[in-house]
């Protein structure tokens, strides 16, 4: 739906396994425009191609930019999928089951948290975007690793998401009552998102980082709000926080830092490419608690895949997504 409001692109082809044959419109009425059918992966002339978005199931996005890569110069990578989140594929074996089968492009592709890479996307062909929990997690947290502002242990880390964040086959996945109706705690000791994390935290820190991250599910089909804990450093503050994120964040345009002790929730970011986020003081010297609230499926997924395009083909962040 967004790409089909974006000033700068033509789509040329819709590619599925399934409802070959199809307009797209009969899964989104939002879209309005005419669009080519919904055709099968090999029929494309990968000549005209410019930019390929890619949402397959993990294991099989590797195996069509390995397909690619070489051959067409050209074209750019957008991948939805893990598969080229982390860098290591022992890493993505361990957490995916899958033995990757493209490791030689896993070092010509990059991580990408829009606000945090802007500037050496351009450098790259292959864009991991990265899980939506993560997105809101690190949108918040890592600007005070990179500037020492918090301690590198107690780090507690909530993150409630929409059912939407489970993907299509959510209700087979979870089975417990009340689905809509209910919170639901799970993946408490390894949750895959927690891969793209310890890679991250590592890299800007170059220690290990001790936190502990727990996922819900909420009766609302979209939405991340996460709550972090975390213990300042000595002559730190929520004030000081603040400030650092503030300045970190102060030229990225989707990014709204809200004032000291503001409530936060997921409201004013449903159907947006924005995070809200608060710094909170707590009842305990030294503790204080960062919220961070993205909606899933856009700043999460589609809309950082749409932000990470635009740097990709010098058009301004914003084209597309206002």
């Amino acid at each position: 739906y967004l790409l089909s409001k974006h000033p700068k692109i033509k789509i040329l082809k819709l590619c599925a396994q399934k409802s070959i044959g199809k307009e797209i419109n009969k899964f989104d009425k939002r879209i309005k425009k005419k669009f080519p059918l919904i055709t099968d992966l090999n029929k494309t002339n990968w000549n005209e191609i410019d930019l390929v978005f890619l949402s397959l199931p993990n294991g099989q996005a590797q195996m069509l930019v390995k397909k690619l890569y070489y051959k067409f110069p050209n074209i750019k990578f957008i991948d939805l999928s893990a598969d080229f989140r982390l860098e290591n594929s022992n890493e993505y074996k361990k957490w995916y089951k899958i033995h990757h089968k493209a490791k030689k492009l896993i070092s010509k592709s990059i991580y990408s948290v829009t606000e945090l890479v802007k500037n050496k996307i351009r450098l790259y062909r292959i864009i991991g975007n990265p899980g939506c929990y993560p997105t809101s997690i690190q949108l918040a947290l890592n600007p005070l690793f990179i500037n020492k502002n918090i301690k590198l242990k107690n780090i507690i880390i909530d993150s409630k998401s929409g059912y939407s964040g489970a993907g299509k086959g959510f209700e087979k996945k979870f089975k417990h009552k009340n689905l809509y109706k209910s919170t639901y705690a799970y993946s408490t000791t390894k949750h895959r998102h927690m891969s793209e994390l310890d890679q991250e935290f590592k890299k800007i820190t170059n220690q290990k980082i001790e936190y502990t991250f727990n996922p819900y599910l909420i009766p609302t089909f979209r939405g991340i709000l996460s709550s972090i804990y975390v213990e300042v450093k000595k002559g730190q503050s929520a004030r000081s926080i603040l400030s650092k994120l503030k300045q970190f964040h102060k030229k990225n345009k989707f990014i709204k830092i809200l004032k000291l002790n503001s409530n936060l929730g997921t409201g004013n970011v449903i159907n947006t490419n924005n995070c809200e986020i608060s710094v909170c003081e707590t009842r305990v010297k030294g503790r204080i608690i960062i919220f961070s609230a993205i909606d899933n499926l856009i700043k999460g997924a589609a809309g950082q895949a749409i932000q990470n395009m635009n740097i990709l083909f010098n058009n301004d962040q914003a084209t597309g997504l206002k």
